[in-house]
C-alpha cells in the first residue's frame, strides 16, 4: 500500500470512529425540522434536510428574505435536474418538502430546529429564548455556530439538556462535516439525536467540546496568525498560496479569503476583540476581495483569478515598518512549517484538555471540512510522519526567531517527543495514543 493509499485507508477508519461519537443513548425520531435564517447557510441546511427525506419548515424574519432564499433553493434544484444530477422529479420532490414561514411560531410542531443567522450571541440568545417557549417538550435545539459559546446560548433557555451546536460548513447541501458540539448540560439523547440526524443527512459528525473555534476553527485561526505574520516577514500572499497548493490544498490561504470576502473574517474578530494588522488595513481601503475586484490580489471583472498586486506589497511594507518587522525572503519549507506546525501545535492543547476525544477526530475535520489533502492524512497524521521530536525542534526554533509565544511547543507534544510516541494510533481508526493525562491512552 503506497503512502497516500494507507492516509486515505486511515481517515477512512477514523471517520468510522468518529461517527460512534453518538454513543449509546437512543436517539429520539426526527421528520420534520425548522430551519431559522433563509440565508446561503439555512437555505444549503434545508436543502441538505430535504435531500435526506426530511420535511423542512424554513423561517426567516423578513418575507423578502425568506422568499429569495426559497427562490435560490428552488432554482439549485433545476439547474442539478438540468445537469443530470437528479431527476426532474426528484427536484420537485425534494422543493416540495420545505414550506415558509416568516415566524418562529412555525417550529412549534418540529421535532428538531437548526438556528443559522450570522454570528451574534446576543440574536441568538434571543431567538433560542423564544424558540423555548415555542417548541415541544424533547425537542433538539440545534446551533449552527462556527465558534460562539453554547452554553451561553443554551442559557437562554429552560432546557439546556436539549441544546447542541451544530457547525455546518457551506454549502451545507454539499459539505459533509458537521462539527456537534457538546455543552456543558447537553444531554446523551441530544446528542444521539444529533448524530443520527447529521448520518441521516449524510453527514460526517465528529463530537467536539463548548471552547472558542472548537477544534477547526481554533486551529485554523493559528494558521491565519502566522499567514499573516509571513507576509510581514516577507513573504507574497503568491508564495504562501503556492506553499499550500504544492502541499496538496485546492487553495491557499489568501485567495480563501477573498473567496469568502474580507469583511467576514474582520466580523468575526470583532466579535472576539481580536486584530490582524495586514487584513483590517485592506478592509479600511475597501478591499473586500472578489466581490471589490481586491483584496489581498486584484481581480479583473468577471474573472476570478487571482492576480498579484503591488499595492498589497506596499501596504504591508508600511505594516512591517511601522511595527518593527524586518523583512526578508522566506524558503517554501519554513512557509509550509509556519503554516501546518502550529495547527498541530494547538491541536495538541485541544486533545490534553478533552476538546476532541481523538487525534483522528482532529484529522477527519480537517479532511472534511477544511481541505486538508486526503493523501496526507490529515494534520496529526501528518505530524506523525514528521516525528514529534522534529516538530518540537521546528518550533521551538520558530517561537525563537520570532519571539511568538503560541509557537513553542504545547506540553503533550513536548511529552510525545520525549517518549517516541507519536498523535496516532494507526492500527486503531486514529485513536488519540495520548490526551489529556490519562485519556485516550491505546
Amino acid at each position: 500500500m503506497s503512502g497516500a493509499q494507507a492516509a486515505r485507508a486511515y481517515l477512512e477508519a477514523a471517520e468510522t470512529e468518529a461517527a460512534r461519537g453518538g454513543g449509546d443513548a437512543a436517539p429520539a425520531a426526527v421528520g420534520h425540522v425548522a430551519v431559522v435564517g433563509a440565508g446561503t447557510m439555512g437555505g444549503g441546511l434545508a436543502m441538505a434536510l430535504a435531500n435526506a427525506g426530511l420535511r423542512v419548515t424554513l423561517i426567516d424574519k423578513a418575507e423578502e428574505g425568506l422568499n429569495r432564499g426559497l427562490a435560490t433553493i428552488r432554482k439549485t434544484y433545476e439547474g442539478q435536474a438540468a445537469r443530470g444530477r437528479i431527476t426532474t422529479e426528484q427536484a420537485g420532490e425534494r422543493a416540495a418538502l420545505i414550506q415558509g414561514t416568516t415566524g418562529l411560531a412555525g417550529a412549534a410542531g418540529a421535532d428538531a430546529v437548526i438556528e443559522a443567522v450570522f454570528e451574534n450571541l446576543a440574536l441568538k440568545r434571543e431567538i433560542f429564548s423564544e424558540l423555548d417557549r415555542t417548541m415541544r417538550p424533547g425537542a433538539l435545539l440545534a446551533t449552527n455556530t462556527s465558534g460562539l459559546d453554547v452554553d451561553a446560548i443554551a442559557a437562554a433557555t429552560a432546557r439546556p439538556a436539549e441544546v447542541v451546536g451544530m457547525h455546518f460548513f457551506s454549502p451545507a447541501n454539499i459539505m459533509r462535516l458537521v462539527e456537534v458540539v457538546r455543552g456543558r448540560e447537553t444531554s446523551g439523547a441530544t446528542i444521539a439525536t444529533t448524530f443520527a440526524l447529521a448520518l441521516r443527512m449524510g453527514k460526517v459528525p465528529v463530537l467536539v467540546g463548548n471552547a472558542p473555534g472548537f477544534v477547526g476553527n481554533r486551529m485554523m485561526r493559528r494558521r491565519g496568525e502566522q499567514a499573516e505574520r509571513l507576509l510581514l516577514e516577507g513573504a507574497t500572499p503568491e508564495e504562501v498560496d503556492a506553499a499550500l497548493r504544492r502541499f496538496g490544498f485546492a487553495m491557499g490561504p489568501f485567495a480563501m479569503l477573498d473567496m469568502a470576502g474580507l469583511d467576514v473574517g474582520l466580523r468575526s474578530r470583532r466579535e472576539r476583540g481580536a486584530i490582524a494588522v495586514v487584513d483590517d488595513a485592506l478592509n479600511a481601503s475597501g478591499r473586500l476581495g472578489q466581490k471589490t475586484g481586491a483584496g489581498y490580489y486584484r481581480y479583473r471583472e468577471g474573472d476570478r483569478t487571482p492576480l498579484p498586486d503591488p499595492a498589497v506589497l506596499d501596504l504591508v511594507r508600511e505594516a512591517a515598518t511601522r511595527l518593527g518587522v524586518p523583512q526578508r525572503t522566506i524558503p517554501e519549507e519554513e512557509i509550509l512549517d509556519r503554516l501546518l506546525l502550529p495547527m498541530v501545535n494547538e491541536a495538541a492543547r485541544i486533545l490534553e484538555t478533552g476538546m476532541a476525544e481523538r487525534a483522528g477526530d482532529v484529522d477527519v475535520v480537517w479532511a472534511n471540512g477544511y481541505g486538508f489533502p486526503r493523501d496526507r492524512g490529515g494534520p496529526m497524521y501528518h505530524a506523525d510522519t514528521i516525528g514529534a521530536a522534529e516538530v518540537v525542534h521546528r518550533l521551538s526554533a520558530y517561537a525563537g526567531a520570532t519571539g511568538d509565544a503560541t509557537l513553542r511547543p504545547a506540553p503533550l507534544l513536548e511529552r510525545l517527543a520525549a517518549e517516541g510516541r507519536c498523535f496516532v494510533d494507526r492500527g486503531s481508526a486514529g485513536r488519540a495514543v495520548a490526551g489529556a493525562e490519562g485519556r485516550n491512552a491505546a
